[in-house]
């Protein structure tokens, strides 16, 4: 329906979205061509980066507003570490990257403040609204694996990440969390729905970013 939140959200923000398809991190991953130290950078930090988001998955669950919301985010918690940690491990050893090179890779910049502001949405926001803050991680991975896979020159070494995302599994999780954020969303207040969408708004932000700082092997100046 026109009037859910997601297809709201999702319509507000597709200008990042676009943005995010153009990025040269992608429009290289499409050609094959993305530079493997580049794709290090970016497999060490989303190493990092969804730690956080599984805490603050965590941090959601404990505030939902029934037994299924607090099932479903336990769950997510739990996938977004041992599934994708598996994905990690596999190209960690393809692109040479050891448990030393990861201990000492610490998050950037970017990384840190996107897991930071995470964070303090989950601890300090209402459920509805955390809910918003994590859906663009889901949903625009989801999109740009399909768009990828259906551009992606092949063999293309970064089939497997290109795999994961464009997967059924993966979009099945996704409207799975699609459907709860418009369930919630469809009973708030006028002022907590602004706030969803501010939140919502500024994680296809940090979106964008993420993958802005691998291209640019982002780290800390000092």
């Amino acid at each position: 329906m026109a009037n859910e939140f997601s297809a709201e959200a999702w319509q507000r923000n597709a200008a990042i979205y676009a943005k995010i398809l153009a990025m040269p991190f992608n429009a290289d991953l499409v050609a094959g061509t993305l530079g493997s130290d580049r794709f290090r950078h970016y497999m060490i930090q989303d190493a990092h980066y969804l730690e956080g988001f599984a805490r603050a998955l965590s941090l959601a669950s404990a505030k939902g507003l029934s037994a299924d919301h607090v099932v479903h985010f336990a769950g997510a918690a739990q996938t977004a570490i041992v599934v994708e940690r598996s994905l990690h491990a596999e190209f960690f050893v393809k692109f040479g990257v050891s448990a030393a090179d990861f201990a000492e890779a610490k998050p950037s910049p970017v990384c840190d403040h996107y897991v930071s502001w995470l964070l303090r949405v989950a601890a300090l926001e209402p459920f509805e609204v955390v809910l918003a803050s994590l859906l663009p991680c889901f949903w625009i991975y989801r999109e740009v694996g399909k768009d990828i896979l259906g551009r992606a020159v092949k063999p293309n070494p970064y089939q497997a990440w290109i795999d994961t995302y464009a997967g059924v599994e993966f979009d099945q999780a996704v409207d799975a969390v699609i459907k709860v954020v418009d369930e919630v969303a469809a009973g708030v207040s006028p002022h907590t729905r602004d706030a969803m969408h501010a939140a919502f708004a500024r994680a296809c932000q940090h979106e964008w970013m993420f993958w802005d700082s691998a291209y640019r092997l982002g780290d800390w100046p000092v």
